[in-house]
Order: structure tokens, then C-alpha cells, then sequence
């Protein structure tokens, strides 16, 4: 079916270009929002010809990416032509053109749009701002409620098809939500400035130059490539968009790897933490108890598993340590550990002697002296006696 959305164009927006033309962001399409038609528009017949239904513009509808593409390159009209465009007709009712640039705006489709007839130019300027997208979209029966309440009875489903984008002269977009009837009805003036309207009439040379939008520029191209040039337009569009799509999701992996990396590194700091003061006191008590087996050893510079086997070596013996593993090693060590530091005077005595100090020592001294002279008495009496 036949269909167009009515809507203002945003008047702070426009500007002229040094050319004349008259150019500006356009709201050409709207979402989510419920239209009445007859039901004869809706090809109903029988009672339900002339009762209201509501059609619901479905967001998903509006906003497909093959819709919105659809509306590159549109020509822009003045009122809705019957039958809309076509290219028999596109020379005597263009009156400007859609840009390539298709994006959403909340609730909304807008593009770039620009008015290249000189006397268009005056009355848009002038105040002639009601604008109208006229587009073919499938229709389906369904019941429902809008997001501003409003229930409908239909709603658009498939793909849009964007025809043109008109400019209404007697400013009366009739509502855009309440009016009755949708079709493309509204007469085209095609020279309502005699004198002072360039559009092309039938005959003229392919060679002719038409203005085609460029972005926010407007160029003069060969009539003949135009069509080559706004297909250019449409494949540099979707070009574009698949290229950002691209790089956003590139930027989305890079920005995960750089999460997992950060995880890992937390774990791994984590994981790093260490009880200094714990190894201090454990190195200490093994200092210690490796000096308790054998005060020569040097501990500097030595792993705790080196000073295990030097202690185990110094007590037991190279044949002790020989082929034996670091577990058996420390397993020997355990044990001299234990025994180390416990007196043992027997095995002290036997190994250094007996020692006095003191009073004592000069007790034993005397009595040591005493013995001697009692002796050399004894000879010399027996000497005497021979």
C-alpha cells in the first residue's frame, strides 16, 4: 500500500548555499506511532469500508536498514504527485533531492535534503515547511496498544520502500497522526513560477547537469549519471556503516581482552602477595638450628635446602649425603636438629675433659701441689734409708 508520514522540516536548520539551493537536516519518517485511515484506503470492503482503523508504525519496520537506505537519493517534491515518482516523471516533478547520509534520531528517520528549484527555494524559505515521505509498505491485521496508549487494529510489517519526500505549498500536513486517508492525492504543481523554474522538461540531453546531494554540498552532475552516482552513494553509505559496525565490534574484543588481561593480573598479584615476616622467622629458626649442629657452617648466600645438606654432611658424613634426595636429606637433618643444643655432659667430658673454674680450680691446685710434695718426701726418706 500506498503511504506517506507528514511532519515540519526544523526551520533552524536551513541555510542557502552560495548556489541558491536551500539545504537542512530533514525528519522525513517517525516510529511507534498509530495513523487512521478508512478502511477503503486499507482495501476493505463492505461495512468496514467506511469504518477508522488505526495502523501501527512499527519501529522495526521504520528503522530496518534496507528501509532507511531505501530513502537515498529520494527526490523531493512539491505535494504528493499521483503515483508518486517515477523515471518517466522524475524531470518535471523533482524539485530537490535526499541525501545519502541516513541515520535515527530517537523516534525518527532524518536525512539530508536539499531544494534546488529557485522558486521551491522561496516558498519553503517563506514558510512552506510541512514536509511528507510517500513510501509502499506491507500491512497486516493485528491488535494492539502503542507507547502512548493509542490502540490499533493494523500495523506495517516487511520492508518500506521510500518513493519521494514532498513539501506541502499550503503547509497542512494534516496532522501526521489523526488525519483521514493517506493516499498520494495532493496535486503537483510542476510550474507554478513561470520564467523562474529550472526543472528539466522531456527531450533535454542526457549531457544536461542536474544538482545531486553530496553530503552537505550540492554538485551538478550529468543527467545521464545520476543514477550511477546515487547507486555509488547508496554502496559508500552501506560501505560506511558495515565499517563502523566492524570497528565497533573490534573495539568491543580489544576491550574484553583488556578486561581478561586485568582479571589474570589481579589474580596473579593475588597470588604474589607474600608473609615477609613469616619467612624471616622461618629462616631465622633454620639459621639457628643448622648453626646448633655445627657453628662453622657458613650460612651466606646458601638455600635453605644447601644448609640442610652442609649440616647433614657435617654430623653423618659425605656417604650420608651421597645419592640421597632433598626429602632424605631433610628427613636426617629433622633428626640432628632435634638432638642439637641438648646437654650431654658424659659425652662432653669424654670429648673436651673435665674443667674447673674458681675456687675449685685453685682447691685442685693446691691439693695437686700438696700430693707432689708429700711424694718428693716419701722419695727422699726412702732415699735416706738406703
Amino acid at each position: 500500500m500506498e503511504f506517506k508520514d507528514s511532519l515540519t522540516l526544523d526551520a533552524s536548520g536551513l541555510k542557502i548555499t552560495n548556489d541558491g539551493y536551500l539545504i537542512g537536516d530533514a525528519k522525513v519518517s517517525r516510529a511507534g506511532n498509530v495513523q487512521n485511515y478508512y478502511g477503503s484506503e486499507l482495501g476493505l470492503t463492505g461495512d468496514d469500508a467506511s469504518k477508522v482503523f488505526g495502523v501501527y508504525r512499527d519501529p522495526d519496520v521504520v528503522f530496518n536498514e534496507k528501509s532507511m537506505m531505501s530513502l537515498a537519493g529520494r527526490p523531493v517534491t512539491r505535494g504528493h504527485p499521483p503515483g508518486g515518482v517515477s523515471a518517466d516523471s522524475w524531470k518535471q516533478l523533482t524539485v530537490g533531492q535526499i541525501g545519502g547520509v541516513i541515520r535515527r534520531e530517537g523516534e525518527h528517520v532524518v536525512a539530508p535534503m536539499a531544494i534546488m528549484d529557485s522558486s521551491a527555494v522561496k516558498e519553503v524559505a517563506a514558510g512552506a515547511r510541512a514536509l511528507s515521505a510517500g513510501y509502499t509498505v506491507e500491512i497486516v491485521a493485528h491488535d494492539g496498544v502503542a507507547e502512548d496508549g493509542t490502540p490499533y487494529q493494523f500495523k506495517q510489517a516487511g520492508e518500506l520502500r521510500f518513493n519521494h519526500v514532498a513539501y506541502l505549498p499550503d503547509n497542512n500536513p494534516r496532522a501526521g497522526n489523526t488525519r483521514i486517508g493517506d493516499a498520494w492525492v495532493t496535486p503537483c504543481v510542476l510550474d507554478y513560477d513561470p520564467g523562474n523554474s529550472p526543472i528539466t522538461r522531456k527531450g533535454a540531453s542526457d549531457m544536461e547537469l542536474k544538482p545531486v546531494v553530496l553530503g552537505d554540498a550540492v554538485a551538478q552532475v550529468a543527467v545521464g549519471d545520476i543514477a550511477a552516482v546515487e547507486a555509488y552513494k547508496v554502496a559508500m553509505t552501506k560501505k560506511l556503516a558495515d565499517a563502523e559496525a566492524a570497528k565497533k565490534a573490534a573495539e568491543d574484543k580489544k576491550d574484553e581482552e583488556i578486561g581478561e588481561l586485568k582479571a589474570k593480573l589481579k589474580k596473579a598479584e593475588d597470588a604474589a602477595i607474600v608473609d615477609v615476616d613469616a619467612l624471616v622467622a622461618a629462616r631465622s629458626a633454620l639459621v639457628a638450628q643448622v648453626k646448633a649442629v655445627d657453628a662453622a657452617i657458613e650460612v651466606a648466600g646458601k638455600s635453605d635446602a644447601e644448609l640442610r645438606k652442609l649440616a647433614v654432611k657435617s654430623k653423618l658424613g659425605d656417604a650420608a649425603i651421597a645419592d640421597a634426595s632433598d626429602a632424605e636429606i631433610s628427613g636426617m637433618f629433622k633428626v640432628l636438629a632435634a638432638g642439637a643444643g641438648k646437654a650431654n655432659p658424659v659425652a662432653d667430658a669424654i670429648s673436651t675433659g673435665v674443667k674447673t673454674v674458681g675456687d675449685q680450680a685453685t682447691a685442685m691446685q693446691d691439693a695437686w701441689q700438696k700430693a707432689n710434695a708429700d711424694m718428693n718426701a716419701w722419695r727422699n726418706q726412702q732415699g735416706g734409708a738406703n
